[in-house]
């Protein structure tokens, strides 16, 4: 009798050294983006003096404003299980319109204008993946093309330049101490994610990234829920547009041709994951900090922006190898 007690003791003892080793590992898969986050700042302020000055934590934030915001509206599209590689196309696309039509109508209807046609863009995406059932990655990269090449035929690959200083305003004013575009950023990051967390909506989306046809059987317009996702992106990706065509005080239709990977770099470093059903704002906040902070310290070490390149395709890599490996081996 004794022994069999001793037994079950080990056995329930067993268990629990495992559910704690699980759920240490499951902390850490969810959570260890914030521990790299404070590890760079660390290293980040050892190896550059002014790292943390006022000044230097300000322009960061401005140069993450036009990848984070495209970024957050790309966290909606990956948490559905989808990806947008049109947004590059579509920013270029959106700088040119706007920055063509400041000084020949006004700036609200220039923004208006532009916001539009990331509106547009998000729902060809979406009704292409959704009603059409084209591939996001093969849909989205056909239409990033269309919207570079219209950029191009637009503008006849020759820059907009803006004579109204006013529409300096989104990329190069401050409101006190913030720059506008930090202050959009903000705006963006918050509304964002509170409804992603605190709506039925929000639920939705990650019940869809989660099990597409789980979510039509239990009701959910699924088709509906991710051609918002899109528009949502295409928005987002018009608004960091303006912002970039605001501050450089023109349009031009080469602009987004790299841009793709660091929004995409910056969703999944911060733990989005590839496969839907997982990820949040603050994460692609952080993943979008840490982007923006090691090319800070590059460029404040003189290192060549090839090497940052090489540097941010390994990022990637091992960020889905933790997500793949993380989803096989923790239970949700």
């Amino acid at each position: 009798m004794m022994n069999k007690l001793s037994e079950e003791q080990n056995l329930t003892s067993s268990r629990n050294r495992s559910l704690n080793f699980v759920n240490i590992k499951n902390f850490g898969f969810r959570y260890g983006v914030i521990f790299a986050f404070v590890v760079l700042i660390i290293i980040s302020s050892i190896v550059y003096n002014g790292f943390l000055n006022p000044t230097n934590i300000l322009n960061m934030l401005s140069q993450l404003a036009i990848i984070g915001i495209m970024a957050a509206g790309m966290t909606y599209v990956m948490i559905t299980g989808g990806l947008d590689m049109s947004i590059g196309g579509l920013y270029a696309a959106t700088a040119v319109v706007a920055a063509s039509l400041v000084d020949s109508t006004s700036i609200f209807v220039a923004v208006l204008v532009g916001l539009s046609v990331g509106l547009i863009a998000g729902l060809l995406n979406g009704v292409l993946i959704t009603y059409l059932k084209v591939p996001p990655f093969v849909a989205t990269l056909g239409t990033g093309s269309i919207f570079t090449g219209f950029a191009l035929v637009y503008s006849k690959a020759q820059p907009f330049f803006v004579k109204d200083p006013a529409y300096k305003f989104f990329g190069s004013h401050y409101i006190g101490p913030i720059p506008v575009s930090v202050i959009i950023l903000a705006v963006i990051f918050i509304t964002l994610g509170t409804i992603l967390s605190y709506t039925l909506y929000g639920k939705a989306l990650y019940a869809v990234g989660g099990n597409n046809e789980a979510s039509r059987l239990a009701g959910l317009k699924t088709n509906r829920l991710i051609i918002s996702t899109y528009i949502i992106c295409g928005l987002c990706a018009s608004m960091s547009g303006i912002i970039l065509s605001s501050r450089l005080a023109q349009g031009q239709a080469n602009i987004g041709e790299s841009i793709v990977l660091d929004v995409i770099a910056a969703v999944v470093i911060g733990g989005t994951s590839l496969s839907g059903g997982q990820g949040a704002i603050w994460r692609t906040f952080i993943g979008g900090s840490i982007l923006i902070m090691i090319s800070n310290v590059f460029d404040s070490l003189s290192i060549s922006t090839y090497w940052q390149s090489i540097f941010k395709g390994a990022i990637i890599i091992v960020a889905v190898m933790i997500d793949f490996y993380g989803r096989s081996k923790i239970q949700k």
